[in-house]
């Protein structure tokens, strides 16, 4: 039985980790175009849709909506059964594209805690892994998917940071935490938008290792602005080059 790749990152805000993810789902796509690839848009900001140039009409949160709506209107048969029903719930939800499947986990109505779509994310991703040869995470900002476990089976553990102090902290921090609860077989952090190499000799990342530093990249950046998909992005652009050695470090690609 294949061990599916389950690729995760994390890390602070702003540091693009969307970006990084959605380079890596496109040279995942190129690269086995007969594997099953699963992009999980898991960060509620919402970007990887637009990075991958797909719009998801239904999310994770409108499948756990419902389920909890039954229950709360008095129908718990109903509810077992959509329970019994959500993996094929799920993938109806599912974008299909060519070369990758898109799922995404969708954004509260109401300010606050994520637990509750979390903890049902985190039954998800142990339900879909199977169906999948690779699978990329883009996480929330931060450490909460780390501290409630919802990334506790991934296999590939990716750190994105940019070259300031705080970027590399959290990454540090979420690295800590993840060595306990985290069942990852390897973990690697990503120097993003590099405007100056002196400046990647300022940057202390131990005991993590660093896969790659990759420099700020205009074209990506005038092509987000432009609305255009990281599949409109020059094969030679630094993000895509940068995205595919941290994969060929982990022997992915």
């Amino acid at each position: 039985m294949h061990e599916t790749t389950i690729i995760a990152a994390a890390g602070k805000g702003g540091v693009g980790k969307t970006s990084i993810c959605a380079a890596m789902v496109r040279l995942l796509a190129e690269r086995y175009p007969k594997a099953r690839i699963l992009a999980v848009d898991a960060d509620p900001a919402v970007g990887l849709a637009a990075g991958l140039g797909v719009e998801a009409e239904s999310t994770l949160d409108d499948i756990r909506k419902s389920i909890v709506a039954s229950v709360e209107q008095g129908q718990p048969k109903e509810a077992v059964e959509l329970l019994g029903e959500a993996r094929f719930r799920i993938f109806d939800t599912m974008v299909e594209r060519e070369g990758f499947s898109f799922l995404a986990i969708g954004r509260p109505e109401s300010a606050g805690c994520y637990c509750k779509v979390n903890a049902y994310l985190k039954e998800v991703i142990s339900l879909l892994a199977k169906d999948f040869d690779y699978v990329v995470i883009d996480g929330e900002a931060g450490i909460e998917q780390i501290n409630r476990r919802v990334l506790e089976q991934v296999t590939h553990l990716l750190l994105v940071t940019d070259s300031s102090r705080k970027g590399a902290q959290v990454a540090k921090t979420i690295q800590q935490v993840a060595k306990e609860l985290v069942m990852y077989r390897q973990c690697g952090a990503v120097v993003n938008r590099v405007s100056d190499l002196s400046m990647l000799e300022l940057v202390d990342l131990s005991p993590i290792e660093m896969l790659v530093s990759i420099p700020a990249d205009q074209e990506h950046a005038a092509n987000e602005v432009r609305g255009l998909s990281i599949f409109e992005l020059s094969e030679d652009a630094p993000l895509l080059k940068g995205a595919g050695e941290a994969l060929k470090r982990w022997e992915i690609l």
